[in-house]
């Protein structure tokens, strides 16, 4: 039963780290790799350790192009970065602060170091 698991715990590991990464900038991604647009709510967004986030998405023709992230007191700006993994990526380049959307949650992460600061967000 313990070796059951083993696929599914790569396959989902491999899926982070490929939504982690963003191809460079003067590349977009492969024609065979296209971004997916998931339905995710805007709002708030309750995370590990009782944190809340609140992100408004900015949606036009049906893609979501931008979100606005209030955490800690700020609000930044993240724009839709193509990823690898063709999951919702978005960057903020200014504060280095990177928001993955997973379809079972989602993540605020260090961009410059790829920790994460945020873990387990989920709409409220």
């Amino acid at each position: 039963m313990r070796h059951s698991l083993l696929p599914a715990l790569v396959a989902s590991s491999f899926l982070f780290l490929a939504a982690c990464a963003s191809p460079p900038k003067e590349q977009p991604p492969a024609a065979g790799n296209p971004q997916l647009e998931l339905k995710l709510a805007s709002g708030t967004y309750n995370c590990e350790q009782r944190v809340r986030i609140q992100v408004r998405r900015e949606v036009r023709d049906k893609v979501n192009y931008r979100i606005n992230l209030v955490w800690n007191g700020d609000t930044y700006r993240l724009e839709r970065d193509p990823s690898h993994s063709g999951l919702p990526r978005f960057e903020d380049s200014a504060s280095g602060l990177v928001w993955i959307d997973l379809p079972w949650k989602s993540m605020l992460l260090d961009g410059k170091t790829g920790k994460p600061l945020v873990n387990e967000c989920r709409p409220a």
